[in-house]
């Protein structure tokens, strides 16, 4: 995590209003504005990253604006509707011409600094800096050449992505294996940050174990790489060894197509009756509050997963694949349990410990993940160190290069 001991240092010796939030927080008032390029097809982990961020940087003296390359469902479902948005479709993966008219929002806005958020994104918005002469900041939130079972398509993806970032000023890495990834990939370390996501504080009281029904709870776009099916079938093995679980999945399915085939193993399962599919919802911190353990069997390619910092935050343990920055959030037997990825019978021994208690107390789980949350993944946290890397990039953008 980066050093925040220079946050409220004035940028460039220019003075800085403040206006207080309450008795011990001064709120910088934003004198930069900031253009996040993002997809905006969907309104998962990565959507949910950018949205707090709207919220939360403009008390560190950065104003966001949006600008949706795949406008869908971001716009009408994002918490900072305040802020500006401009839709920018992509008429197909090499439409140039999106680049051009996010340089001109760029100029005519007079954004200082452009932040990309995948892929897709950056590969227009790095043209569009470049373009509009203005310094570009790139969020690595998952592994992109282990995004999805489709290895063709990742492999394309991470070779644009790399290029795409290649004379980007500075990179943001959600996790420290994926910090340790883009060092490999030949970034200088210096151009890497740190930076772990957060997420809001979920009131709840204390969590007291369930004496009956326990509610295993999932939130995810679900799509092959989740591993729903490896939870469906840890969910079968434990109902038939009379342990009392129910399922409650939260979320919509990347297809119809996929959905069809979860389905079909549902029934096959014979576990229709103990599942509540709620589909997409915005207000996930209801959900969490319905579950008692929350259950991520993520086959590969997680960064830094927000449900598991939401789920954290709400108090929940977690069972967790041990994957990507899963590792970095959980600690095992302490916050909850990490499993091998894939591994059925584990995961249905990990959720039936729990259930037992023998050995854990769920109570303190409990505490320790909501304790962890509050020390280490907070929205706020998250927002001052994005916004000490855009002072340091602006910082540097402002010095001439020494020849």
């Amino acid at each position: 995590m980066l050093d925040n001991t220079s946050l409220t240092a004035p940028l460039l010796g220019e003075i800085v209003p403040t206006v207080l939030v309450d008795d011990r927080v001064p709120k910088r008032v934003a004198t930069e504005r900031v253009l996040h390029v993002i997809n905006g097809e969907h309104f998962s982990g990565a959507e949910r990253v950018q949205d707090l961020l709207a919220l939360q940087l403009p008390q560190f003296g950065f104003e966001v604006g949006f600008a949706c390359v795949k406008p869908n469902r971001f716009p009408g479902a994002r918490q900072s509707q305040e802020t500006k948005l401009f839709e920018t479709p992509m008429r197909g993966r090499f439409d140039l011409g999106c680049a051009r008219r996010l340089a001109t929002v760029i100029s005519e806005e007079r954004y200082t600094l452009v932040h990309a958020h995948t892929p897709r994104s950056v590969l227009v918005g790095g043209l569009a800096a470049k373009w509009a002469d203005v310094p570009l900041v790139y969020h690595v939130h998952s592994p992109t050449g282990n995004d999805s079972t489709h290895q063709l398509q990742n492999w394309v993806n991470a070779k644009l992505e790399h290029w795409s970032i290649r004379h980007s000023a500075q990179l943001i890495a959600v996790s420290p294996s994926l910090k340790r990834l883009m060092e490999q990939q030949g970034f200088p370390p210096e151009r890497v940050a740190y930076v772990p996501n957060g997420v809001p504080m979920i009131d709840h009281s204390s969590r007291q174990r369930p004496t009956e029904i326990w509610t295993l709870g999932v939130a995810a776009l679900f799509r092959p790489r989740k591993g729903i099916e490896v939870l469906l079938e840890a969910l079968a093995a434990l109902r038939s060894r009379n342990v009392n679980v129910t399922l409650r999945a939260v979320g919509p399915f990347e297809t119809p197509e996929y959905e069809r085939e979860v389905m079909q193993l549902v029934s096959k399962l014979g576990v229709g009756d103990a599942i509540t599919w709620t589909g997409f919802t915005q207000d996930i911190a209801a959900e969490l509050c319905q579950m008692d353990v929350f259950v991520l069997p993520s086959l590969f390619g997680e960064g830094l997963p927000m449900v598991v910092l939401e789920a954290m935050a709400a108090g929940l343990p977690v069972v967790a694949s041990r994957v990507e920055g899963v590792p970095e959030a959980i600690r095992h037997r302490k916050d909850g349990l990490l499993v091998e990825a894939g591994s059925v019978s584990q995961l249905a021994l990990a959720i039936k410990e729990i259930v037992a208690g023998d050995e854990l107390s769920y109570e303190t789980m409990s505490e320790n993940a909501r304790h962890r949350h509050r020390l280490c993944f907070s929205d706020r946290s998250m927002a001052e160190n994005v916004a000490e890397v855009y002072r340091k990039v602006l910082a540097s953008a402002a010095t001439p290069n020494e020849s």
